[in-house]
């Protein structure tokens, strides 16, 4: 025999009739992005730079990247319901794996082509290049601060490695056109491609490791699941703790369920109370369940209630 006690706190979530004043900036850095995207192709096939085309890849992807950051924010804010329980809050975590899969896409692609730029260098008309990635380099700056004041989560974090990779882009694109006017060099373009390539690669690597945890309930990083063991089982009148689990509802919501042995259920509700407390505190886990037991039950050997009921004919 067991009772059940549930502590949660949470704020909680009202739909938005109108977009917040962040979504609208993040369709503005949308539209900013697919512009200069175009100016970027349309330069890179007119100058035949791969720093120029790589940047325009980069900012395409940016352009999904943002867009499925707006739309899964959006669908976050949707309230809980009957079928979803925890609410949709989930859905960001899912839209930046996908971000850093298609970041991944993007960086093979560069990768091929300054290799097969290494092997066969392409004439590059440095002076037009230098004036296209000026121009690209502003308005990623302006994307970039556009997000990065949004609220810090994993879904937008996703989006800033995509427009920190057309940043790094442009800065090569127009090291590359510097270079190339100056000294008539043609593999600098080509090689810039390829270290950032490796920059945008690290980044993305440590961005997906950090999704799929989420997304594979494990212990938060930063949380020790002993410590929080210590720290439940050093409040007076818990007398163990066992079956803990801590794990992430999302990046920013931290949910822990345990079983606690007590002496007895009359000082449940301020024990329940001071757990939480602590437990939000602490470790700034906001979402608890514990399950009471009383020693005196667990020592007891079970027997099942059985009744029997007389046959009528």
């Amino acid at each position: 025999m067991t009772a059940m006690a549930h502590a949660h706190h949470d704020h909680p979530k009202h739909p938005h009739p109108h977009p917040p004043p962040f979504a609208a900036a993040l369709w503005w850095s949308l539209l900013i992005t697919i512009v200069f995207a175009l100016i970027e192709l349309a330069g890179g096939l007119w100058s035949g730079s791969l720093a120029l085309l790589s940047d325009a890849g980069h900012m395409f992807s940016d352009a999904v990247a943002l867009a499925l950051a707006a739309f899964a924010q959006w669908i976050g804010r949707q309230p809980a319901s009957g079928r979803h329980t925890y609410g949709l809050a989930r859905a960001e975590v899912i839209a930046a794996l996908v971000n850093g899969l298609a970041m991944l896409a993007v960086i093979v692609l560069i990768v091929v082509e300054a290799v097969e730029r290494l092997r066969a260098p392409v004439p590059v008309a440095g002076a037009g290049v230098i004036a296209i990635a000026l121009a690209g380099l502003l308005a990623n700056l302006l994307v970039f601060v556009i997000v990065s004041r949004g609220e810090s989560s994993l879904n937008l974090r996703a989006a800033l490695v995509h427009v920190t990779g057309d940043i790094l882009g442009s800065v090569a694109a127009l090291i590359a056109g510097a270079v190339i006017y100056f000294t008539g060099w043609m593999p600098i373009d080509p090689i810039l491609s390829l270290v950032i390539a490796a920059l945008i690669l690290f980044s993305t690597l440590h961005l997906l490791r950090e999704t799929v945890h989420v997304l594979m309930e494990g212990v938060p990083y930063g949380i020790e699941l002993d410590a929080v063991a210590r720290a439940l089982g050093g409040i007076a009148g818990f007398d163990a703790v066992h079956d803990l689990h801590v794990w992430h509802i999302t990046p920013e919501q931290i949910a822990l369920s345990a079983h606690v042995e007590v002496s007895s259920l009359s000082d449940w509700p301020p024990l329940l109370e001071t757990a939480r407390i602590m437990l939000h505190s602490r470790f700034a886990i906001d979402h608890v369940t514990l399950q009471p037991e009383v020693r005196e039950w667990l020592k007891q050997p079970y027997q099942a209630d059985v009744r029997i009921v007389p046959r009528r004919d």
